[in-house]
């Protein structure tokens, strides 16, 4: 391959690499093309792209784009990265999804990178065991709420017993007159 080649995939990858949240990588030795287009397919509907790529131009790419540097265990091998462009948790839950289905032994999770952080394979499966952000977001505001909510409920009680008390006493009246 012509080196003006080469320098063209790394200066897209720096790109695709700078617009990103997290990396994943994974092995696909023995993929089908079936298998490789739904999983490809199922990333991108969840905000995410995958690339096949040498491990020594995605390395370059990476270093032009000031990102941590993958381990080397991570870096052999035919692999395939995964790009998260908005929440990282769906693409991760995609990966492990498809890594651990019974029916394909062609892909295997090797770990990622989040942010500054590297992540073994053990972690990305953790991080994709984690809730989308929606949910999240919902727990964290119904936290938050609670505490207003009961609040809110003991003021109200006092009125309500005010209420209660004098609609007792229009009825006394009512008996009386």
């Amino acid at each position: 391959m012509p080196a003006k080649i080469k320098y063209e995939q790394v200066d897209l990858l720096k790109g695709k690499l700078e617009k990103t949240t997290a990396v994943f990588v994974g092995e696909y030795r023995g993929m089908t093309v079936a298998q490789s287009t739904r999983l490809r397919s199922r990333v991108r509907e969840v905000g995410g792209e995958l690339k096949v790529a040498k491990n020594t131009l995605f390395s370059i790419a990476m270093k032009e784009a000031k990102m941590e540097n993958l381990p080397e265990s991570m870096v052999v091998g035919p692999n395939v990265y995964a790009l998260c462009y908005g929440d990282p948790v769906a693409v991760a839950k995609v990966l492990k999804d498809y890594a651990v289905d019974k029916t394909q032994k062609a892909f295997t999770l090797k770990g990622g990178l989040l942010g500054k952080i590297v992540l073994n394979a053990a972690q990305v499966q953790a991080l994709a065991d984690l809730p989308p952000k929606d949910v999240l977001i919902g727990q964290v505001v119904r936290t938050v709420a609670a505490p207003l909510t009961g609040l809110v409920t003991v003021l109200s009680g006092t009125i309500r017993g005010l209420v209660t008390c004098l609609d007792q006493i229009k009825d006394q009246k009512e008996k009386v007159a």
